[in-house]
């Protein structure tokens, strides 16, 4: 399993150029969270062959001038969470500021966590390595670690030494040859995943308020239908904790990346009374990156009247199937069952296609087509054959 390594400190540390520098700007989910002013991102990096989830956090221990409490008390809220989903911490401070106030009162709340903390001195460009980390050894989190994300200086050794206590992914990657369909049921909180998943399987199968600390590690739930076996890889994590007076929803993108990670076959379920927003594209783009085949349930189509419907059918074209071309699209009732036969049918057809081998005359035929509609250019007179 993937470790989760996430970014903690003050604002304009440069948190964010290391986390671009780490995921090379690769696809980054970013968990748009309700009257929040700064996003949690979550995307993959990799040193060598060790691959690992990056995620950005909201700046830390300053309150802007004139900002708001509850936006502030929201933005505390979800840097938490990431704190709770990770494994390992990097305490990312500044060369040029030198120790803060601030970055003591970080380090002393990581340090409560017993999880392994990297003191990361960043912007450390023109120093000497043990001119920039100096003052920052007296935080007592072990040895800091100099380094420029701007230019990519350090980044590489740092995480290969954050990296090195984890053994290494020894799960092996989905066949998708094999009969078995494995589905991940990924989307928003209150999209209805846990309702399809307990339609499906014909009981309440999935607790819709988990407790703290259960929601690590997808669970898997082998079920047959007619002739048919899949397995569903629940992603219960993104779903609304217990307490319903929480403002705002505590989403483990971590799960679901790891259960696309995990699956044959995604099926994104999309709120149809909220409609389709970044994260939803978000998601099935990232699954599409990862090579997993994506099918669109468009949920609570029940409770739509035909100009709504209309509505959302719009936004789909625009914000998913413009990119997802491929991705077939099933309007949904999880809650009273309507269409999930077909939903079914296409994850299978998903996975046979996932796995068929095409002949060479054939996958030569589709690029000589290619190459017909877009010609490649002309260089010094001649054409690239």
């Amino acid at each position: 399993m993937k470790p989760v390594v996430v970014l903690i400190g003050r604002p304009n540390v440069g948190k964010s150029t290391l986390f671009n520098c780490l995921t090379r700007r690769r696809t980054a989910i970013v968990i748009d969270l309700p009257g929040v002013t700064r996003d949690r991102q979550i995307g993959d990096g990799a040193v060598g062959d060790r691959a690992y989830y990056i995620m950005d956090t909201g700046g830390m221990g300053t309150l802007p001038e004139g900002a708001n409490p509850d936006l502030i008390a929201a933005a505390v809220r979800q840097t938490e969470q990431a704190i709770d989903e990770a494994d390992a911490l990097l305490l990312v401070t500044d060369a040029r500021a030198g120790l803060l106030p601030a970055d003591r009162e970080i380090a002393q709340r990581l340090r409560r966590t017993g999880k392994p903390v990297t003191v990361v001195v960043n912007k450390s460009e023109g120093l000497d390595a043990s001119t920039a980390t100096s003052d920052f050894h007296s935080l007592g989190l072990g040895t800091p670690v100099a380094i420029a994300a701007s230019h990519g200086t350090g980044v590489e050794e740092l995480m290969a030494t954050v990296l090195s206590p984890f053994p290494p992914e020894e799960r092996e990657a989905p066949d998708a040859k094999s009969d078995d369909v494995r589905i991940a049921v990924v989307g928003r909180p209150n999209a209805g995943k846990s309702t399809l998943i307990n339609t499906l399987l014909g009981e309440d199968r999935v607790v819709v308020s988990p407790h703290p600390g259960t929601t690590r590690d997808a669970i898997r739930v082998p079920f047959e239908r007619g002739k048919h076996k899949y397995v569903l890889i629940d992603t219960a994590g993104m779903r609304r904790r217990a307490r319903v007076s929480e403002p705002v929803e505590q989403i483990s993108v971590v799960q679901a990346l790891r259960a696309i990670d995990d699956a044959s076959v995604v099926v994104l379920v999309v709120d149809a009374s909220e409609g389709v927003v970044e994260q939803d594209g978000g998601i099935g783009v990232y699954a599409l990156e990862q090579g997993r085949p994506v099918v669109i349930a468009v949920n609570k189509w029940d409770t739509l009247d035909a100009e709504r419907r209309d509505w959302v059918r719009r936004e789909v074209d625009r914000k998913l199937v413009t990119y997802m071309p491929f991705s077939p699209v099933h309007f949904i009732s999880a809650q009273r069952g309507d269409g999930l036969e077909p939903l079914l049918r296409s994850c299978r057809q998903a996975h046979e296609s996932a796995g068929r081998d095409l002949p060479t005359a054939q996958l030569n035929r589709v690029l000589e087509k290619a190459v017909e509609a877009h010609s490649p250019p002309v260089v010094r007179g001649r054409r690239i054959r």
